[in-house]
């Protein structure tokens, strides 16, 4: 179990996550298929294991894991649009009239309840662990709107969740563009070799820089040009490496290979035993790698009266 992005949401207040008491809130909303007619469902399932009484919370060493599935029904919009225009055309031949907007949705709404029954379906799981000791909930996704999926559903089993994405006091885009222009990154963290660089006006351009030494000439150039990072590839410590972005979203999250041997070292032979090292692991890293972060980023920025 190691993230390969991470969202992260500061607890604003004084919440008692109880093992016991979220997995019976978590019950309330469990996953389940969509029915005929839905276009989809979203519910929590296990993390580890399958079945009825595999557990919906993995607690290990003071922290949780959860994960929330969603099921949708794959319906390509041009297989809606070429059967809408078939019907249209159809009824505007045979009726000789023009079909008007407030029919062509009704038309629509009528394909699209006929067709879903026999439409695929996939599913999705985005898992997030419950840091309480940090204050902290981590979500493994790099889409803010997965992320509030979840934080939404589980927000409405708990019936409170005083959260909020994590703020620092630097834009990150600010610290990144320092950082390349001087060639050297805060302490205990290292440039690697990927970078986006776009231009601050409206309609500047954007450069991609991917297996690039970034103190390069060529880059440095861009930068004098005015250009800032709005996206770059770093290492902390010689324990991971990720991408940081200017919304402060990480991903492309990678733990090195002697983290992940210690992981199989610790869990022994058998899934749940490895699955449950390498959580634990990966979570008692971030509570060292995110304080680093932040504080490199010129420390958490707290609204007032928080």
């Amino acid at each position: 179990m190691w993230f390969r992005n991470l969202l992260v949401y500061r607890i604003t207040q004084d919440v008692q996550f109880n093992a016991k008491a979220l997995e019976a809130a978590l019950a309330a909303k469990t996953a389940r298929p969509c029915a005929s007619q839905e276009l989809n469902t979203y519910g929590f399932v296990a993390p580890l294991g399958k079945g009825e009484n595999a557990p919906l919370v993995h607690a290990s060493s003071g922290f949780l894991l959860i994960a929330a599935r969603k099921e949708e029904r794959i319906l390509p919009g041009n297989v809606v649009r070429d059967a809408l225009k078939d019907k249209v055309d159809e009824i505007e031949g045979e009726q000789m009239r023009k079909v008007y907007k407030k029919e062509r949705d009704q038309l629509k709404d009528e394909i699209v309840q006929a067709f879903l029954p026999r439409a695929f379906t996939r599913k999705a799981t985005t898992f997030a662990a419950i840091a309480p000791d940090l204050g902290l909930i981590l979500v493994d996704s790099a889409s803010l709107s997965r992320a509030e999926d979840l934080l939404s559903t589980l927000r409405e089993c708990m019936g409170s969740l005083p959260v909020r994405p994590l703020a620092v006091k630097f834009a990150p885009s600010a610290s990144m563009s320092d950082w390349v222009k001087t060639q050297q990154a805060a302490t205990d963290f290292s440039l690697l070799d990927r970078a986006t660089l776009c231009d601050t006006h409206a309609e500047g351009g954007k450069i991609a820089a991917t297996r690039q030494d970034l103190t390069s000439d060529e880059i440095q150039l861009h930068m004098s040009a005015g250009k800032q990072v709005t996206k770059l590839s770093l290492a902390w410590q010689d324990k991971l490496s990720f991408v940081l972005d200017s919304k402060l979203v990480i991903s492309q999250l990678r733990f090195e290979d002697l983290l992940q041997d210690q992981a199989e070292q610790d869990g022994g032979e058998d899934t749940a035993g490895q699955f449950d090292a390498s959580f634990t692991l990966m979570m008692l890293t971030f509570g060292q790698f995110l304080p680093a972060l932040i504080e490199a980023l010129g420390g958490e920025d707290v609204p007032t009266g928080i």
